[in-house]
């Protein structure tokens, strides 16, 4: 007897129609002899819905109550999948993140999973019931409900997966897997049937919105299996993995995109005045994500820090920075909004010098000018306009012949 987590986001769960589909799903895997754990979102676009309502009461809701709204979309989902599951004669049970065992972080809208009492699942898989689990929340040690963040469901199974020990994670979406980058735009994408946990987790970081970057750093700490499969298809999916086979043999092996990006510019008159790691451990205790970051200094002896941020994140990272003006030391702020990140990955980088010159080569003769750069050994990323993010993402497309 196996054990293997399967996951539906809220486009596959969307209807009761697709509810009874996701079911059939779940007792397909039940008639392998499998013990069967399925993690739900919320219903399609439900938790917008929520979200809208919670900013028609205010504009600057409170994120601990915000928890306690958006954690009630999945358990509509849950229990809705379990009845149509009884329907059909299997017994099943349906459980809240918190009844489920997930314990996480004491940080409303954005918390992680620190541990999972698995005792209740596994009773419930000993008496041959289908065990149907909320994605996206968990409880904190102070007994105050939590949510992941936006796509957090993907981190609750693959979490699950690792704590019972399964032998497989299935991600079931509305897309049949893991392509070169992202087909609804990119006509000429092309699936893949097999990624690295590494490609992965940084196309997943950069962008790509298949799967959420905590559950393949799940996947990769646990040697989890995963699988991005369509939700109602019998089609194989991509498998991630640690390991490749020898079909690998592009150097480029995707490509990654993200919009609604700011740079933020920290000014001092003096580069003895410049506080770089008073910045960061500023704006990391007020929980603001940063992602690439140039330093520099002038010939006239200023220096300058400009880091990227999430447009949303804008309002707070000011008015932070603002707050601590006299901390910092710093003469001015800027911020330049409209921009966009467009990465390449591929594990085949790290042996073949050059890759990161014939990226920025295509942009230049597309007439795409470079504002940012930031590399790693699997990646290079660059921050362009955003209105030229789409044309950015078909040239290098195009320039490393991923289609083919």
């Amino acid at each position: 007897m196996g054990r293997v987590v399967l996951k539906f986001g809220g486009t596959s769960v969307g209807t009761i129609e697709k509810i009874k589909k996701t079911a059939d799903q779940a007792i397909r895997e039940f008639k392998k002899g499998n013990q069967v754990v399925v993690v739900v979102s919320a219903m399609g676009k439900s938790t917008d819905r929520l979200v809208d309502m919670a900013l028609e009461i205010s504009d600057n809701p409170s994120k601990r109550e915000m928890d306690m709204l958006l954690s009630t979309g999945e358990q509509v989902t849950i229990s809705l999948l379990s009845m149509a599951l009884h329907e059909q004669n299997y017994e099943a049970v349906s459980y809240t993140g918190w009844q489920a065992g997930i314990t996480t972080e004491p940080i409303a809208s954005n918390a992680r999973i620190l541990d999972i009492d698995t005792e209740t699942i596994q009773d419930a898989l000993t008496q041959g019931k289908i065990v149907i689990v909320a994605g996206f929340q968990g409880i904190s040690a102070d007994r105050e409900i939590t949510t992941l963040g936006r796509g957090g469901s993907d981190t609750t199974a693959v979490a699950l997966a690792a704590a019972l020990e399964a032998d497989k994670c299935s991600i079931c979406t509305d897309v049949v897997g893991v392509f070169t980058t992202d087909p609804r735009y990119i006509k000429n994408a092309r699936k893949l049937n097999q990624v690295t946990y590494d490609e992965m987790l940084e196309l997943a970081n950069l962008g790509a919105g298949v799967l959420h970057p905590r559950a393949v750093e799940y996947a990769k700490n646990y040697r989890i299996p995963l699988e991005v499969r369509a939700s109602h298809e019998d089609e194989a999916g991509t498998m991630i993995e640690e390991e490749m086979t020898m079909e690998n043999t592009k150097v480029v092996r995707g490509i990654a995109f993200e919009d609604k990006i700011t740079r933020v510019t920290i000014h001092w008159d003096k580069k003895e005045n410049m506080r770089v790691s008073k910045v960061f451990t500023t704006l990391a205790e007020h929980n603001i994500d940063v992602d690439i970051i140039i330093q520099g200094i002038t010939g006239l002896g200023h220096g300058n820090l400009s880091f990227t941020i999430k447009t949303k994140a804008l309002l707070e990272t000011l008015a932070v920075l603002e707050e601590h003006q006299e901390t910092l030391q710093y003469a001015k702020l800027e911020s330049e909004q409209n921009l966009a990140k467009v990465s390449i990955v591929g594990s085949g980088m790290v042996s073949n010098p050059g890759v990161a010159a014939h990226m920025f080569e295509a942009l230049t003769d597309n007439d795409i000018a470079i504002k940012m750069i930031s590399t790693s050994e699997i990646k290079v990323s660059t921050v362009v306009d955003e209105k030229k993010m789409i044309r950015a993402a078909q040239v290098l497309h195009d320039t490393f012949e991923l289609e083919d």
